[in-house]
């Protein structure tokens, strides 16, 4: 039954509403009056189809939900933008997130004409009781990270880059530029999927971090619809949790221990070990050179971009795993702010993190589906050119990347 004008002023207006939009905002965006909106709401004027296709982008919605039987007034991004008026009302912010769920709804929608289905490769959910202490949530953390580093195969090996981990596990990634105190955003759309934005200002081994941080928000928390983690946020315990994993899931235990064994060092200053044949045992003991255990600022780097992670996250590991005193830990904390840490990756030749990690999302999956619904003629050249501007590829580009892959232009 075809939506009245009146029922859609309604949804117009409560889509708007729910992003904590005004009508003055929704004007300028338009191009039109304040006056003209308000008529729009009211149902006695109607929207264009370009008006309502700018609309839903603007309320972070498919176009379809305003003319399906049905309507969800709130949605993840909806909520996320009236729970954080900072990112609500940082309109670069705000247009980065809304372009991501919009490029999360066309693989959506690409993944159902190719006949993929993503659940098959879906992220799981981790049923645990809300955390009751610090200790409480370190130790969920820390479960999980194990156990999912065991679902997808990856042993105590440092993991690869995360945005095409995550992708394997149904996850969309994207790096947007955020407020400093923003490392990750997790959103929880229906139509686009999951989502975990990073933030382009922050180094990309702490990105890597986050990228792992918002995958357990994923993995424990993804009825919230929509989380964005702060740093003055980390005592609360779905953040301490989050850390925990991201650290365990990045430098498992066994991973680290058999690291710090192939340097030579993490053994006891001192070790006892007996021999038993059944009517007596021999006792030996050996004692390791003094000082030959200590692990070195170097060897900090070297570990640090092995696993791809921050000297520093890499210090609070070996501390937590108890192969640093707090001393140790204070002594090369300092040093690497003073810029040692750094000098010594320099002259080792250990950058930090690759680019890999630093990649834009998903967009290689994005031209690769586009492709092969174009190949299939599932899709008109004109919306394989739409994609590619959500991508910010001009025409010359998608004419180019149709060249090399041997497919007609179809201008």
């Amino acid at each position: 039954m075809p939506v009245s004008p009146q029922e859609m002023g309604r949804r117009l207006r409560a889509a708007r509403e729910s992003c904590g939009m005004t009508q003055e905002d929704v004007a300028r965006r338009l191009g039109v009056s304040r006056p003209t909106v308000a008529q729009m709401e009211l149902g006695n004027r109607a929207s264009t189809s370009i008006e309502l296709d700018k609309l839903a982008y603007l309320f972070g919605r498919d176009i379809r939900e305003f003319v399906a039987d049905s309507f969800e007034e709130e949605d993840a991004l909806a909520v996320l933008f009236r729970a954080e008026p900072e990112i609500a009302n940082h309109e670069d912010v705000a247009d980065s997130l809304r372009a991501c769920i919009a490029l999360g709804r066309e693989v959506t929608n690409l993944e159902g004409l190719l006949g993929i289905d993503r659940d098959l490769a879906g992220a799981v959910t981790y049923e645990v009781v809300a955390p009751r202490s610090r200790w409480d949530a370190i130790q969920q953390g820390e479960r999980a990270a194990e156990q999912e580093r065991r679902r997808v195969g990856l042993g105590w090996a440092p993991a690869p880059p995360l945005p095409e981990l995550l992708e394997t596990q149904g996850v969309r990634t994207g790096i947007v530029d955020l407020p400093e105190e923003i490392s990750g955003i997790t959103i929880s759309n229906q139509s686009a999927g999951l989502f975990i934005v990073a933030n382009r200002q922050h180094a990309p081994a702490r990105r890597r971090f986050s990228f792992a941080h918002e995958y357990a928000h994923v993995l424990f928390d993804r009825r919230m619809k929509g989380i964005v983690t702060r740093s003055s946020d980390r005592d609360e315990l779905v953040e301490v949790r989050a850390n925990a994993f991201a650290a365990a899931f990045l430098m498992p235990p066994e991973g680290i221990r058999q690291f710090v064994n192939a340097l030579g060092k993490g053994q006891p200053s001192r070790a006892i070990a007996q021999v038993f044949d059944e009517a007596g045992a021999v006792q030996a003991e050996g004692r390791a050179a003094p000082g030959s255990q200590d692990i070195q600022l170097y060897d900090v780097v070297h570990l640090a971009h092995y696993f791809g992670v921050s000297r520093l996250a890499a210090l609070f590991r070996l501390r937590n795993l108890k192969l640093l005193t707090q001393a140790e830990l204070d002594e090369m904390k300092s040093a690497d702010e003073g810029g040692y840490g750094l000098e010594l990756a320099r002259l080792l030749n250990l950058p930090d993190v690759e680019e890999a990690d630093s990649a834009d999302g998903f967009r290689h999956r994005v031209l690769n589906m586009g492709l092969e619904a174009y190949r299939r003629e599932l899709i008109s050249r004109s919306k394989l050119g739409e994609l590619a501007s959500l991508l910010s590829m001009d025409n010359e580009e998608i004419q180019k990347l149709l060249r090399q892959a041997g497919l007609p232009d179809g201008n």
